[in-house]
């Protein structure tokens, strides 16, 4: 019997049931014991958070998710803001319809806000607003209401937004993000097979315990990041992938550490990445089609836009590192290699990346800006197509790297026949050996590259909602991985003691939870309904209710007679106590204050 088949056969089995393809669901895959300990913590406890969070509009109602749903049920809430919100979420519904029904949504904006006997008339438009979108409606652009959102935004981060910071609602926030800042660590996470391996670890699928949410989790072996030196770039990928937010780029979510590993908690990609879609899903015809290459090209484009606009360089594009997820959606992956430009700094110098990837001007060793990353994006395109590098020949293993490297400056990549004019072009474009002649990004955009003809038959708008239906979605009963035993396994790391510095820098990896992916995951998987509970008719609820933590529990036949009679008093009087020690502070700072200037008179 071949028991390392069989075991692949049980960890994938595992693996699809807990992904919820067969009969499972986030929700059914709860653990108990880990769900009950997401509370919301008593208002007491976190109050404190005020005043040392970003309580910035943008911050708080843009960008962290929970934080704009808490505003947006203020603004349901008070009457005279009902108008604004119906017309934000009209906007944003707007700008995601289709094409044949625009006009008609256009027309019923304009009837509901902007005619003055509408009964959600807002007059906060302006004038000149009101016209051009009277005038445009029937063409119904892609921007037509976008100065009247912008004009909405500035309405609510005003008088709106001092009074949200006062309510009950901004204290519901500060509750989410003190739960968020709560630690975890290996223990809240059950993990299933491994999906493949990198230079210092595994990388496996997770499943977080207290939500039923699945994950990747990249698994570094601490003692092999120091023999291989390589805490840095561990550190750098761990920041970057802290800082990019898109659905075009893998999310982290978690970073804790164990006694042996540092762990990253990532987007889950059930499909499997795009080296294995082009060379073994099907032997007999590998690569893929130029509908296929270039819905997949699409997104990648914009996960790199993305990446550049944040000043990073990935350095490390190749199909092996796109990855496939459930709908059939890709996003750029294992960002190990990119480097972030220093401030004030356009260009940066290094050799990194794969070879047979690696753009001229790297090889040269000279100074380059984002411009490589679009040279590997052509040399992608071509594998897409050709399912071969573009530099060397269809079944060649073995070649010298300097062999490769002369290629790569001194090549005219030539074209099998299945390629059309528009693919060449692009290739072309991206590949070019002189940067100033390459296709990428310009002017801080990649406007000029979606506007080449390969791209004419894709709705940029609508890709970037996750609104277009992919060529290809995988099979939900297939793991796209390689068997347990052609994955491996790596051998134990002799000689390497780990030292107060390393264990430092080990703490400082371990940064817990990523804000806005979890908090996402909070509303995915239910809990964010489940715990955002207010009181009867929206009334304030006891958790927000500062001296609820002063009431009694209702009465119990087995024990009222033994409570003391003091302890209402004494509780009491240790709140009044806490609540007025501030102004007690202010008070005496102001005597002192006095006294100071009396005395320099």
């Amino acid at each position: 019997m071949d028991f390392g088949a069989l075991t692949t056969v049980v960890a994938n089995s595992a693996y699809i049931n807990a992904r919820g393809s067969i009969d499972g669901s986030a929700a059914a895959a709860r653990d108990k014991k880990y769900h009950s300990r997401l509370k919301l913590p008593h208002i007491t406890v976190c109050e404190d958070l005020r005043d040392t969070l970003d309580l910035t509009f943008d911050f708080v109602c843009i960008e962290q998710p929970i934080g704009r749903r808490l505003f947006r049920e203020f603004l349901s809430a008070t009457l005279e803001y009902n108008g604004p919100l119906r017309l934000w979420k009209d906007i944003e519904a707007y700008d995601l319809a289709d094409e044949g029904d625009l006009s008609q949504k256009a027309a019923k904006i304009f009837t509901r806000y902007m005619e003055p006997s509408a009964k959600h008339y807002c007059p906060i438009l302006s004038e000149e607003i009101v016209a051009k979108v009277k005038e445009g409606q029937q063409e119904a652009g892609d921007g037509l209401f976008a100065p009247a959102l912008a004009c909405v935004m500035n309405f609510l981060r005003e008088v709106p937004y001092i009074f949200f910071l006062e309510s009950m609602y901004l204290k519901r926030f500060l509750q989410w993000k003190w739960l968020e800042m709560q630690p975890m660590d290996d223990d809240w996470f059950l993990d299933f097979r491994v999906l493949g391996k990198g230079g210092f670890g595994e990388v496996s699928a997770c499943q977080m315990k207290a939500t039923g949410k699945l994950y990747a989790c990249k698994k570094l072996n601490k003692k092999r990041l120091k023999k291989r030196k390589g805490n840095e770039g561990a550190m750098v990928e761990k920041r970057i992938l802290a800082r990019v937010h898109s659905r075009f780029i893998v999310s982290l979510a978690y970073a804790f550490q164990t006694k042996d590993e540092l762990c990253l908690v990532m987007t889950i990609m059930n499909g499997g990445d795009l080296k294995y879609h082009i060379y073994l899903v099907d032997d007999n015809n590998p690569g893929f089609c130029e509908t296929r290459a270039c819905f997949y090209l699409a997104q990648i484009i914009q996960g790199l836009e993305h990446l550049h606009q944040k000043r990073i360089i990935y350095r490390d594009l190749k199909p092996e590192n796109v990855l496939l997820d459930n709908e059939g959606n890709v996003r750029i992956s294992d960002l190990g290699l990119a480097v972030e430009l220093k401030e004030g700094k356009t260009k940066t110098k290094g050799y990194a990346g794969t070879p047979g990837y690696m753009s001229p001007e790297m090889l040269k060793g000279e100074k380059y800006d984002t411009s490589v990353d679009y040279f590997t994006l052509g040399v992608t395109l071509f594998e897409f197509l050709a399912a071969k590098n573009p530099f060397r020949e269809r079944g060649e293993k073995v070649l010298i790297l300097r062999c490769l490297n002369e290629r790569i400056l001194n090549r005219v990549v030539t074209y099998p026949e299945t390629f059309s004019d528009n693919s060449k072009s692009l290739c072309d474009a991206l590949m070019a050996k002189e940067v100033e002649k390459r296709l990428g990004f310009k002017d801080n955009n990649c406007d000029e590259l979606r506007g080449h003809p390969f791209f004419s038959e894709i709705n940029w708008r609508k890709l970037n909602e996750g609104l277009l239906s992919p060529p290809f979605v995988p099979d939900p009963k297939v793991v796209y991985a390689k068997s347990l035993d052609d994955v491996g396994a790596f051998s134990s790391v002799k000689g390497v003691a780990l030292d107060e510095p390393d264990k430092t820098f080990f703490d400082e990896f371990s940064s817990g939870n990523i804000s806005i992916p979890w908090q996402e995951e909070m509303i995915e998987t239910g809990l964010y309904g489940e715990l955002n509970v207010w009181g009867v008719d929206g009334a304030l609820p006891n958790d927000l209710r500062r001296e609820s933590i002063l009431e009694q529990p209702p009465k119990s036949s087995t024990c009222s007679k033994h409570r003391p009679k003091t302890t209402n008093t004494v509780l009491f009087i240790m709140f009044l106590f806490l609540c007025e020690i501030n102004t007690l502070c202010q008070f005496l700072n102001n005597i002192l204050t006095t006294m100071l200037q009396f005395a320099v008179y």
